[in-house]
């Protein structure tokens, strides 16, 4: 028996649309996409976080370094082309590897960045608040491949934040304050207006991560302390005040003044108002450079795998930085300008910048910027020009530069220029800085290879 040839067309309809909804309702949901904006945006929401709960320079290069290696180890799982970094950080043993064929890999990076930073920061909870928000996000979108990447994630961050806890760095917590030297006029002093301690005297005693010591990079001592008028040091000293004195006399427009405070970087500025006393946060120099790393990484277009490449490898220059800037400074001991030009030159001299609390020598801008420019430089190339951006967010106009190496000469000077350090401290400040960098920068490219 035939059916009617209208009856058979509709059968044949019937089919076909049962077949499709059939194939639609077997179809996996889309991939949660994750770009190389959702990285910089949680490394910016960590770097908020510093400054709203003042880290100084060294401990705060601490959070960036764990953070991006923890999501740079769970990309590398998956791309060829980026190396393990426990191939390069021999105290650091291979992440767990990811079993489960639904994880995105990007997306657990990015969960691992989140839950080291927590495990670092102060305020913990402002890290929650924004990583549940993308939770909520990532299961409305794919509920299955959130689950297997947030496991993955969250097992990559407890190994990483494992191995952290053994840099040592809870052991400094309870080791004893610095102690002033007041009968040696060539130690350190504390400084005005808050007359602070000096900041992280026993960082070099944290483990690095690509120099063997904190003393491997050990530059040459300052010129010996002397006053007098003939001796290298004096003229160091006197060259500051000369310096501070010049540019003062010309004003805002100074560029050497903008420089400064382009470059000042200090986590917590002192401000005193009659009897009233309170602080200005700011980011830390190393902030600076990370922040010099988004700007490069946008402008370069660089994908999520790239961009988290160049911040690992950033932060960990800048990490080992400051244990081989600290080392020195704690060694040197050095008294800063401002005390000596206060007691010998000029009682009511005060520098364009306010002094940090910690030894003179090296300069801490210089060493960190040295490193940056020279891991940035290996990624993006010797003539990469850029806007920086990075202090509009306090009031500071951009500046251009036409190479990071450029940038970190500048980063350098400016100290001086700023009467918070000698020139010695900016010039070897910068080689000690380039030795380190150019060492992160061969033994992360030689496991690349």
């Amino acid at each position: 028996m035939h059916l009617p040839k209208s009856t058979s067309s509709i059968n044949k309809l019937t089919t076909f649309s049962l077949l499709a909804m059939s194939l639609f309702a077997c179809k996996e949901p889309e991939p949660i996409p994750v770009s190389a904006t959702d990285f910089q945006n949680s490394v910016d929401h960590v770097t908020s976080i510093m400054v709203h709960d003042i880290f100084s320079p060294p401990v705060a290069s601490r959070i960036y370094a764990y953070a991006n290696i923890a999501a740079h180890e769970i990309i590398a799982q998956q791309d060829s082309s980026m190396s393990e970094l426990a191939l390069s950080i021999k105290h650091l043993n291979p992440v767990p590897k990811g079993e489960d064929p639904m994880i995105n890999y990007p997306l657990a990076a990015l969960i691992a960045h989140m839950e080291v930073s927590k495990a670092l920061v102060f305020s913990e909870e402002r890290v929650a608040q924004y990583r549940d928000s993308l939770y909520a996000k990532w299961t409305d979108q794919n509920k299955t491949s959130f689950g297997a990447s947030k496991q993955y994630g969250l097992s990559v961050a407890q190994h990483i934040i494992a191995w952290m806890n053994q840099d040592r760095y809870g052991a400094t917590r309870t080791m004893p304050k610095f102690t002033v030297i007041t009968e040696d006029p060539s130690r350190w002093q504390p400084t005005p207006p808050a007359y602070m301690d000096g900041i992280e005297p026993h960082w070099n005693k944290i483990r690095p991560m690509i120099i063997d010591s904190a003393t491997q990079f050990k530059p040459i001592p300052p010129p010996e302390f002397s006053l007098d008028p003939e001796s290298e040091f004096y003229k160091e000293l006197l060259f500051v005040y000369q310096t501070s004195k010049r540019i003062e006399a010309e004003g805002d427009q100074s560029d050497e003044i903008k420089m400064a405070q382009f470059w000042d970087c200090n986590p917590y500025v002192s401000v005193t108002r009659g009897h009233l006393m309170f602080a200005t946060k700011k980011i830390t120099p190393g902030a600076h450079w990370i922040g010099i790393t988004k700007i490069a990484a946008q402008q370069a277009n660089l994908d999520f795998n790239e961009t988290v490449s160049a911040y690992t490898k950033t932060s960990i220059a800048i990490f080992d930085a400051f244990i081989s800037c600290w080392d020195e400074k704690y060694r040197s001991n050095l008294i800063r300008p401002e005390t000596l030009i206060n007691q010998y030159i000029d009682e009511g001299w005060k520098p364009v910048l306010q002094t940090p609390p910690f030894p003179e020598y090296t300069s801490g801008h210089s060493v960190v910027s040295g490193a940056s420019a020279q891991v940035l430089t290996d990624i993006f190339g010797a003539d990469f020009g850029f806007d920086d951006t990075t202090e509009l967010p306090f009031g500071l106009p951009m500046r251009h530069f036409d190479s990071f190496e450029e940038a970190a000469q500048e980063a350098a000077i400016s100290r001086m220029y700023g009467g918070i350090h000698y020139h010695k401290a900016i010039v070897e400040g910068l080689k000690q800085g380039a030795l380190v960098g150019q060492l992160v920068r061969d033994q992360l490219n030689s496991s690349d290879e």
